[in-house]
């Protein structure tokens, strides 16, 4: 007989990444349930928007029992969160400490003061989408990796723009961030002794990057820049002040590594979707102004983040029939509540004209996504421009071989063959 925590072991495991749904649909039948030792999951939709909104629901990771236990089963999480250092990021804070963290980025990020940092960057995208396509040309063949050949560079290049990250660096600091994602399995497999290597070698990479913005963010005290992260510790006009150097670097280190992880998957899911539908492929070519609205039920079926386990409770908390005991820690499974066929009819299906379309693929309450707007704004260009600019696109393997990270869930490679790549027009 399978259990709460058979399903949710079962849905970590590595041999299920291309397809977690079918045991979170198992854990769904208790919509909040405990999995492990003070640990409880979140898959109807429902309970997860109360939780999402529930000031007693905390993401101040000192509070949850994943820090409490460094040496927690994998399942629990502890080490996904050794990214954000000592000094916590917005997204593992609580507020008032989180909403002056946000406000402080997005002052620099976002209207009302900076209004058009996101638009700008629209023509720069495009120009990135037909310079991958370009080369794919160039090269010959009629086979492309959609991850390392067009769903990468993209974003790579946009969030280093606008962070102030040198892309000259960006080998360096890519092989750190794939090494560090790639060890923090919190699933079964992390106790096998592959994935004990995995994980120390992602500690390593993870120590270097730590430096590595560090050393970025101090340069940019001595000599301020026009990007983000410089504005960010010289801000001493704005009405939080400017953020410390620690802060910064805690704060870099998340809006490098989600400012574009997330946007890479969600692209190769896009590809992935459409291809698995190519009846949504002649659609999207006849009527673009549904591209959109298809972005969206990509974002509802194959979430960018499935959760993030940082979040714990600071009372009892009852939700769903189930009461969740002061201390636990509490994972909020956008990619499960996504699916939840009281909410959404016929979950499974992928229709680009779905109505009430109201996901949670960016997370709801104080901690949506930042950056949800740019990352809309980056795989709407390259996905139009793919429907555009690919010829008879169609899947070489399917499922497509998953990276380990079940937080940032997305595929290693994704490989499509083609007929021709059409001229930019």
């Amino acid at each position: 007989m399978t259990t709460a925590a058979t399903a949710w072991t079962e849905a970590m495991k590595y041999e299920n990444r291309h397809d977690p749904y079918r045991f979170f649909d198992e854990l769904r039948e208790t919509p909040v349930v405990q999995v492990a030792d003070r640990v409880y999951v979140v898959t109807g939709y429902r309970e997860l928007l109360q939780l999402a909104h529930d000031p007693r629901v905390s993401s101040d990771l000192s509070r949850s029992p994943i820090s409490a236990q460094p040496a927690a089963p994998a399942d629990v999480g502890a080490d996904h969160m050794s990214a954000y250092g000592k000094e916590p990021s917005l997204i593992v804070s609580d507020p008032a400490k989180h909403d002056r963290q946000r406000r402080q980025v997005m002052r620099h990020f976002a209207p009302p003061h900076s209004p058009n940092v996101i638009p700008a960057m629209a023509a720069g995208i495009q120009s990135l989408c037909d310079e991958s396509l370009n080369g794919i040309a160039a090269k010959g063949g009629n086979v492309f990796d959609v991850v390392d050949d067009y769903a990468y560079p993209v974003p790579v290049a946009v969030i280093c723009q606008i962070l102030g990250v040198p892309l000259q660096d960006e080998p360096t600091f890519h092989g750190w961030i794939f090494d560090f994602m790639a060890g923090m399995d919190l699933g079964p497999d992390a106790a096998t002794e592959e994935g004990q290597a995995r994980r120390a070698k992602g500690q390593a990479s993870i120590q270097a990057l730590t430096r590595y913005l560090a050393e970025l963010i101090e340069s940019f005290l001595t000599a301020p820049q026009d990007n983000v992260l410089s504005k960010l510790v010289n801000d001493h006009d704005g009405p939080d002040g400017p953020m410390t150097p620690a802060e910064a670097s805690a704060n870099a280190m998340l809006l490098l590594i989600a400012g574009h992880d997330s946007t890479v998957n969600t692209i190769a899911h896009c590809v992935l979707m459409l291809l698995r539908n190519p009846e949504s492929i002649d659609l999207l070519r006849e009527k673009p102004e549904l591209i959109p609205k298809a972005i969206e039920e990509v974002l509802r079926l194959q979430s960018a983040v499935q959760f993030f386990p940082s979040r714990s409770v600071t009372a009892d908390v009852e939700v769903g029939g189930t009461v969740i005991p002061a201390g636990s820690a509490v994972h909020l499974l956008y990619g499960a509540a996504n699916r939840d066929p009281e909410r959404f009819p016929d979950p499974e299906r992928f229709d680009v004209r779905r109505p009430d379309n109201q996901h949670v693929g960016w997370g709801r309450g104080v901690h949506s996504c930042v950056g949800g707007p740019l990352a809309r704004l980056e795989v709407n260009i390259a996905l139009e421009t793919f429907l555009r600019r690919v010829e008879n696109p169609r899947l070489v393997v399917d499922p497509p071989p998953y990276r380990v990270n079940q937080v940032f869930r997305g595929p290693l490679h994704l490989e499509v063959e083609f007929d021709g790549i059409a001229d930019p027009s």
